[in-house]
């Protein structure tokens, strides 16, 4: 990334009085966490700091609650409407920003923070790095460039959107470079036992029951993905509305779908509260998901991305099999 970009962010966070910070609806570990991180850190240095996310139903994922730095939320309807800075998190297009597309389209100055190769490269200030591990890498430099400390809240948070987006350091993106990260994060003090407990060990008893009925569903299409295969299954709202299980509580359900041997491809369709199916879609290195997905309105990483479909599971499910087969979606 230019050392201009760099510079023009710090520019700006520097000479604001207060900055207006935004992450993707249905916020993630890593969008939620780099934005908290930095708006603690700014908040410490003396700035005035509010931070949203764009959801309708305007409430923080269960797995996140434990996340410092939560009064600095404030729902849509309190966010600015024009700011004077903003900056958002983690979000490849402005859309993702949901009900607060419109704010970041009146803003004066809007610094993207992202690490998405589908980011469409909206904004004024692109800091986006596709090579990037996560959003939090890119937020953990520029607090470094701000001059700005680290302190064990900041840590927690990063180091959430770190792990998070890593897949706990399983996934391939984890380079030297991320585990000296996490190591200068874990030197602030931060219990990585106490995170990871939060994230990936702790589930409402609902959780089984609707993982056990998606399991049953599963289906092993050997033929898809030109013959590496795909496995894929679908969760209806019914299934937690019998529970009263919340929409994020079933965003785990494809890393157990994804272990499946023959198939190098996992979908996993969740049904939202408005009845639009949310697909997201996984590869072990063999396919290209993220230009599969961006094609079909969606976008997010080579081996892991998303989209959303209005048509029934089936009909989605092949669609998206169709689409494999036209792109030849082959990682290279």
């Amino acid at each position: 990334m230019p050392e201009t970009i760099w510079h023009r962010a710090a520019e700006l966070i520097t000479g604001a009085r207060r900055v207006a910070l935004v992450c993707h609806v249905s916020p993630d570990g890593d969008a939620l966490g780099s934005m908290l991180g930095l708006g603690l850190a700014l908040r410490a240095a003396g700035k005035d700091v509010v931070a949203s996310f764009g959801d309708r139903r305007f409430q923080v994922p269960r797995l996140l609650r434990f996340l410092p730095g939560q009064e600095l939320l404030v729902p849509p309807a309190r966010y600015p409407a024009e700011p004077d800075l903003m900056i958002s998190f983690d979000s490849p297009t402005v859309d993702r920003l949901g009900l607060l597309s419109a704010n970041a389209g009146k803003a004066r100055e809007l610094i993207v923070i992202d690490h998405h190769p589908s980011n469409t490269g909206f904004g004024t200030v692109p800091l986006v790095d596709p090579a990037a591990a996560s959003t939090a890498t890119l937020v953990e430099e520029l607090i470094g460039r701000l001059g700005l400390e680290i302190g064990r809240d900041v840590a927690t948070c990063l180091y959430t959107g770190l792990v998070t987006d890593t897949g706990s350091f399983r996934h391939s993106c984890t380079t030297p470079a991320v585990h000296s990260m996490a190591a200068r994060l874990v030197s602030a003090g931060l219990r990585t036992d106490e995170i990871a407990r939060e994230l990936w060990d702790r589930s409402p008893f609902g959780y089984l029951k609707v993982l056990g009925a998606a399991l049953d569903r599963c289906a092993l299409d050997e033929d898809a993905a030109g013959g590496l295969g795909m496995v894929w299954t679908f969760v209806p709202r019914a299934d937690r509305a019998a529970y009263c299980l919340p929409y994020d509580e079933v965003e785990g359900i494809i890393d157990v779908v994804r272990r499946t041997d023959g198939s190098d491809v996992a979908v996993v369709l969740k049904e939202d509260d408005e009845g639009a199916w949310q697909v997201s879609t996984r590869s072990k290195g063999g396919v290209d998901v993220g230009r599969a997905c961006t094609s079909l309105g969606g976008g997010g990483h080579t081996l892991a991305a998303g989209y959303t479909s209005h048509e029934p599971p089936e009909r989605t499910v092949a669609r998206f099999r169709e689409v494999l087969a036209e792109l030849g979606a082959r990682t290279p």
